[in-house]
């Protein structure tokens, strides 16, 4: 199930970054840092009450300034408000409510989504009566916090997550494959949709989407399999991408998609090779667990010689090492050089995903795995590793119960998954290692 986005927007200097960095912090919430996310951090993963969820940074909106930097900004935050699910209205508890005030509420009403409207820099039980006056902007009864002392933060957690849609129901007999095309703008991404749709389909039907205003459209390929191309608004809609700036807000766009989807197709521009966006959207599929391709869109558009492909290859392996397991293809969705691979390979990864091991199995190539390498010591202490069990698929997760989860060095598990993947494939697909202490002196 995918979660629930919640925008932070208001005008400039209420605190908004403030209220973020508080959670992304992980002082109520948990929160995991995406692998090549490095900086220009937008969004964070949260929980609250086994609610989870994904907060979304904005800019301060300045409706009527003609600034450059401040109109990306709004339209930065336009996005995030046209992606999300629910809105948190930041305004100043301390300098009163202002005429920019009004103007993102007006704003905000148009967008047709959930607003809460949250009073900041409101440090006490005091000053609690600074709220009143913004009853005037229309947007409900105000809450009122401190983004500084976390005053009033279960308050307003409780009902932001009251907002949240009600969870999908899983439906047991539906095997189609979930889909997401995933990357920055303009790696076509569109031509791609296009083209498998074009060519691969017997029928085609839109269906209304999520609450994030995405399309689902399915399809049956000519050998009879059935996918749904999960589509974030400005997939196949061709949107101008006015300031470079906003290609960071490309992330946001594409979290639904890859939240919901079985299968994520990175596409990345043979033109332009692995760049730093590119490893942000890449890093989001390794952490949400999805199977993945990564699709070198755009190979008719390169000098080529003998040597060409494998560098390339060389260079994407360099750029995302935590993506190893994943397959590339290079293709041209504007010619359809090899895009029929694509399917056929969306087919693999997915069986590999979903691929499930005998305990008995496992514990033979855990055994044979220790032998040939003995697990790792510290301060005298060695890892011991009793057994293992597959606990889930889509990702492969295992559980390993050991004497002491402390011994186990992140070379050794790398190690082990190595030997799994040489024994059961699982090409496509990361694994997932789950470390449970089973005291030595159980074992007798």
């Amino acid at each position: 199930m995918s979660k629930p986005l919640v925008a932070i927007v208001g005008r400039p200097n209420v605190g908004k970054s403030t209220f973020f960095n508080q959670m992304a912090g992980a002082r109520i919430a948990i929160v995991e840092d995406t692998p090549g996310v490095t900086r220009d951090r937008v969004y964070a993963d949260c929980e609250w009450q086994n609610h989870q969820f994904t907060l979304i940074d904005t800019g301060g909106i300045d409706p009527t300034s003609d600034d450059p930097l401040l109109s990306q900004m709004r339209r930065q935050a336009e996005i995030a408000i046209e992606t999300c699910d629910v809105i948190l209205f930041f305004v100043d508890g301390r300098q009163g409510m202002t005429g920019d005030d009004e103007d993102v509420a007006d704003m905000l009403r148009k967008s047709g989504k959930p607003v809460m409207l949250v009073v900041n820099k409101v440090d006490n039980v005091r000053q609690m009566d600074n709220i009143y006056e913004f009853y005037n902007l229309g947007m409900g009864d105000p809450i009122g916090i401190s983004s500084v002392n976390l005053l009033n933060f279960g308050d307003m957690l409780e009902e932001l997550t009251s907002h949240f849609p009600a969870p999908e129901e899983a439906e047991e007999e539906d095997r189609t494959v979930k889909i997401a095309v995933a990357g920055k703008p303009n790696v076509g991404k569109s031509s791609l949709v296009n083209r498998l749709l074009g060519e691969e389909r017997v029928m085609v039907s839109d269906i209304a989407g999520t609450t994030r205003d995405a399309i689902d459209t399915r399809f049956t390929a000519p050998n009879g399999n059935e996918y749904v191309i999960i589509d974030t608004a400005g997939i196949r809609r061709k949107r101008a991408i006015a300031y470079q700036s906003l290609e960071r807000f490309s992330i946001v766009r594409a979290l639904a998609a890859i939240d919901r989807c079985d299968v994520a197709l990175m596409v990345i521009d043979a033109t332009q090779g692995v760049t730093e966006q590119d490893s942000k959207i890449a890093g989001y599929i390794d952490e949400q667990g999805k199977a993945a391709i990564i699709v070198i869109n755009k190979w008719d558009a390169i000098e080529k010689d003998n040597h060409t492909m494998t560098e390339f290859t060389q260079k994407v392996r360099e750029e995302l090492k935590f993506m190893a397991y994943a397959p590339i293809l290079y293709i041209s969705a504007l010619t359809g050089q090899r895009t029929n691979k694509v399917l056929e390979t969306v087919d693999s990864v997915y069986e590999q995903a979903s691929r499930r091991v005998t305990t008995g199995l496992l514990n033979d190539i855990l055994a044979d795995a220790q032998a040939a390498l003995q697990p790792p010591a510290t301060s005298g202490r060695r890892l011991r590793i009793y057994y293992a069990t597959q606990q889930a698929t889509n990702p492969p997760t295992f559980v390993m119960f050991v004497n002491d989860q402390t011994l186990m060095h992140f070379s050794y598990e790398r190690y082990l998954e190595k030997q799994f993947r040489k024994a059961f494939g699982f090409e496509g697909t990361p694994l997932k290692f789950i470390l449970r202490e089973k005291r030595e002196k159980q074992e007798g």
